[in-house]
């Protein structure tokens, strides 16, 4: 299974970006896709995940500016980013967690990282 990710770059504060993440390979089901981010000298974070049912769970800071959704048909995952601040600046990691067949416990997938650059 492969995570790609695309849609980071730089933008102004208060500006907007989408992220997309396509998972590719022996998938029978996603259960959960997610967005992690890791700013630099800091821990990997969680800022948002999504269920196949579409339950959502966003990190505080980013509640009311970020939207998580998903195409299940797809496989794909995306974070609208609105009003993005200097703080969000980090490298932006797609996560899934995947089910190869039925009869096997799901597994932890990680996609390569896309920059977002925010700038004051």
């Amino acid at each position: 299974v492969q995570l790609q990710a695309s849609g980071g770059g730089p933008v102004q504060a208060g500006g907007s970006l989408r992220l997309s993440c396509i998972a590719s390979g022996s998938i029978f089901t996603i259960n959960v896709m997610g967005w992690y981010r890791q700013a630099p000298g800091r821990e990997r974070e969680l800022v948002a995940a999504i269920t196949s049912g579409g339950s959502t769970n966003y990190l505080d800071s980013v509640k009311g500016r970020f939207t998580i959704s998903r195409d299940n048909a797809k496989n794909t995952v995306y974070l609208q980013m609105d009003s993005l601040k200097p703080e969000d600046t980090a490298v932006y990691y797609c996560n899934a967690l995947v089910q190869i067949t039925a009869w096997k416990p799901p597994i932890n997938y990680w996609g390569e990282g896309t920059l977002v650059t925010v700038s004051s």
